[in-house]
């Protein structure tokens, strides 16, 4: 990049964080920001990254920060508070997420009757995880219930990680013998989907529980100042992804069960994660929405069809609300409630990083199609869903008492703390 360039990026930057919270009172989200500037840059034809150099760095922005949403995601799930309070996102995850890649992939399929079934169901996988940083202001607003409010953070939390299997086994059957890993492995397609499943998850946990069990001795000790519990987090969530890679297990499995395992297994206070990824973290999200808008959406753009723009609409409403609904039938869940929920699964980072991830190591058929309609989907939603967030939230104030510890909508869920 120019030095021009450079320095009119860092001074959007500074100029965000200083706005940052007027900006999202005016509706106005971190993703609209970048992704406007990254298309901006793009549609000029200035390059945000060396022309020679685009895939590589692309690549490598990516998996950095999949690595880094995955492995911290899953360390601030609690498994001991979802076997107990969590209904709804239980709900969602475990009978509204796999509908919504079965009615996705019919879905597409039937939009384009001549792509094969397997890549259906990648578009599916791809498109089904859900973004809560598009929809902030639902997940921090006290007018929403908190097993509302909940849920959806919860969902979006857990559902990158599950999808993963699934966009790994899809993209390993459309690609075939084309895909670029598999080809290198004894005992074909199936011998390299199972390690990558069976391995990676293995690896994860037994670096998650190890790495805990160190940190937690450390603090004891005193051997550890608390600027490196950052650095210690960065480090554990690129050894389990490198230490699933080295035995043949899939690197983002490992992270996304080995911050479960670091997350679950750690007796010290963990508020330094937050305080990491809300740092660190936000500037890769930056980057990562910037990238995606100056090279990722003019690509979209180029391939983009009444085709891709239909399944992307069907995907943000159809294939999302009607699953989510069906999963919440009997938990006595209003309509409105049943529709926020369904409607508030934004399209975001995590289909990006997929999208990219699936470019980077499977030829696939149907690419240009492919990210034409990741495109198409993750815009419509960083618009829509960031400019319907504050409003539809506000509505709660008027359906149930002040707070975030429920009232009239969510009384249905008793063992709710």
């Amino acid at each position: 990049m120019s030095p021009e360039l450079v320095v009119g990026l860092l001074s959007l930057v500074a100029v965000y964080a200083v706005l940052s919270h007027a900006l999202e009172v005016r509706l106005v989200t971190l993703p609209m920001v970048f992704t406007a500037t990254g298309l901006a840059i793009g549609l000029a034809g200035a390059d945000i990254v060396p022309i020679h150099g685009a895939r590589e760095v692309v690549h490598l922005v990516a998996e950095v920060t999949l690595v880094l949403v995955l492995f911290s995601d899953a360390s601030r799930i609690s498994l001991r508070a979802l076997s107990g309070g969590f209904v709804i996102p239980l709900r969602m995850l475990l009978i509204g997420m796999p509908l919504t890649v079965l009615f996705g992939t019919l879905i597409a399929k039937w939009v384009s009757p001549d792509q094969s079934w397997a890549l259906a169901m990648l578009v599916a996988a791809i498109l089904t995880p859900t973004d809560a940083a598009l929809s902030q202001p639902v997940v921090t607003s006290d007018a929403v219930p908190g097993p509302i409010s909940r849920g959806i953070n919860v969902e979006s939390g857990l559902n990158d990680g599950l999808a993963l299997p699934i966009v790994l086994v899809a993209a390993t059957l459309a690609a075939g013998a084309g895909t670029i890993d598999a080809a290198q492995q004894p005992g074909g397609l199936a011998a390299f989907a199972l390690k990558q499943i069976v391995l990676g998850p293995l690896v994860g946990v037994a670096i998650g529980f190890g790495a805990a069990r160190l940190l937690d001795v450390a603090i004891r000790a005193g051997t550890l100042t608390e600027v490196y519990q950052g650095i210690f987090f960065l480090s554990i969530a690129f050894i389990a992804y490198f230490g699933a890679e080295l035995v043949g297990g899939n690197g983002f499995i490992a992270a996304f069960t080995g911050g479960l395992a670091f997350g679950n297994s750690l007796r010290a206070s963990a508020r330094f994660i937050e305080e990491f990824m809300e740092g660190e973290g936000q500037l890769l999200t930056m980057l990562t929405f910037l990238i995606f808008g100056a090279v990722l959406a003019p690509l979209g753009f180029q391939h983009a069809s009444l085709k891709t723009l239909a399944l992307a609409v069907l995907f943000l409403t159809v294939v999302r609300m009607l699953p989510i609904w069906l999963s919440l039938a009997g938990s006595g869940l209003g309509s409105y409630e049943k529709l926020f929920l369904g409607w508030f699964g934004p399209r975001g980072l995590a289909s990006i990083l997929f999208v990219l991830f699936v470019l980077e190591r499977f030829e696939v058929p149907g690419r240009d199609e492919l990210i034409a309609c990741v495109v198409l989907t993750v815009l419509i939603s960083i618009v829509a869903h960031g400019l319907t967030a504050s409003p539809l939230a506000a509505r709660f104030a008027g359906r149930a008492p002040a707070g975030r510890g429920g009232g009239q909508p969510v009384a249905e869920t008793p063992d709710d703390p």
